[in-house]
């Protein structure tokens, strides 16, 4: 994911080009500038709209789920959606590597409704510092999120619409406990790059391979450690996990080729395997003995979590597969996306 960070440029000036045509919705509406008092009225008007939310009795009525008052432009939802599809570039590690997994894959049935839309909050954002680090936001349950703005994890409830700061890192962040292992200098404005949440603790993880454990029903940071000090050291992605005895862990990938999984009770780390490449992503077995790990490369690796074990799974570009019980061998499709990032499966 991240090995290519200093030759990202040429792909995010392409995915500038490409915001620029999501930016001139906003210009036309909030960008033109201000003559008459009949404007500044418009102006208000817009701006007031630009953060209202959306609910699902608006949706149903017409009202767009976005907020989004086409009938005021000048190019309707469908043309804006075609071309946007069109002129996307996906970033590709390996060039033309999207094109055959079309071949591979069934065509979507698109007829079937699996959830219906309910309300769009626009006054509560995120913030992605790169276009491929956005493990930055997680529900808990069907009310509560969390998610990174600027230098802070937010909770924010869907029932009452409120959100509350849980995490600062924009200065200095210390450990307030003592574990073995825990770095109590701590770190200053450490730079999050991804993050998790799961039965009350937040972990989240840095570019530096920073690791800082808050449990959300204790006051200050549990635990603050560095996992690597390799000069790739980005925390791609971070999964907490119930082992079947009921211990609860936590699994960290990162740009160094290494999966660390540590157990949470005492922050000690208990496994540590290293592979040929960075590593984006690992998923756990329910039973905890398996590891699907995902990186760059083109082949997935099915991995034993105890021996280290490899079996190699090959994936095309865009793609997953689904399997009929989780992580056995016997695959029923492939699931393709449009867009890196558009498929996640729970």
């Amino acid at each position: 994911m991240m090995s290519q960070y200093h030759d990202d440029d040429e792909f995010m000036a392409d995915e500038y080009e490409m915001e620029d045509l999501d930016d001139s919705t906003e210009e036309e509406l909030y960008g033109r500038d201000i003559g008459s008092d009949s404007d500044v009225d418009e102006y208000d008007y817009m701006l007031k709209k630009k953060f209202e939310n959306t609910t699902a009795a608006q949706a149903r009525r017409g009202k767009d789920i976005q907020g989004i008052p086409w009938e005021r432009l000048s190019i309707t939802r469908e043309k804006y959606r075609q071309t946007r599809l069109e002129q996307y570039k996906n970033y590709e590690n390996i060039a033309e590597s999207g094109k055959g997994s079309e071949k591979a894959c069934k065509a979507t049935n698109k007829t079937g409704l699996y959830y219906d839309f309910r309300q769009n909050s626009r006054s509560v954002k995120s913030t992605i510092f790169h276009f491929q680090l956005r493990n930055l936001v997680w529900a808990t349950s069907k009310h509560n999120v969390y998610f990174m703005y600027n230098y802070s994890v937010f909770r924010w409830s869907s029932l009452n619409c409120n959100k509350n700061e849980v995490l600062n890192v924009s200065g200095h962040v210390a450990p307030s406990e003592n574990h073995p292992g825990n770095l109590m200098e701590g770190f200053t404005q450490p730079h999050v790059s991804t993050m998790a949440v799961k039965d009350n603790l937040l972990v989240a993880g840095g570019y530096q391979g920073e690791i800082i454990c808050k449990y959300l029903d204790r006051p200050g940071v549990s635990y603050c450690s560095r996992t690597t000090y390799d000069d790739n050291a980005i925390t791609n992605s971070l999964d907490i996990h119930t082992t079947p005895s009921g211990a609860l862990h936590l699994t960290a990938s990162n740009n160094d080729c290494g999966v660390r999984e540590f157990d949470m009770e005492n922050f000690r780390m208990t496994k540590h395997f290293r592979f040929p490449w960075p590593v984006n992503h690992t998923s756990i077995s329910p039973d905890g003995k398996l590891y699907i790990i995902m990186g760059d490369s083109p082949e997935g690796l099915l991995v034993d979590s105890n021996s280290g074990k490899v079996n190699i799974l090959y994936l095309p570009s865009k793609t997953i597969k689904l399997s009929k019980y989780r992580f056995k061998l016997n695959i029923l499709e492939f699931m393709n996306s449009s867009v890196y990032g558009a498929i996640k499966i729970g």
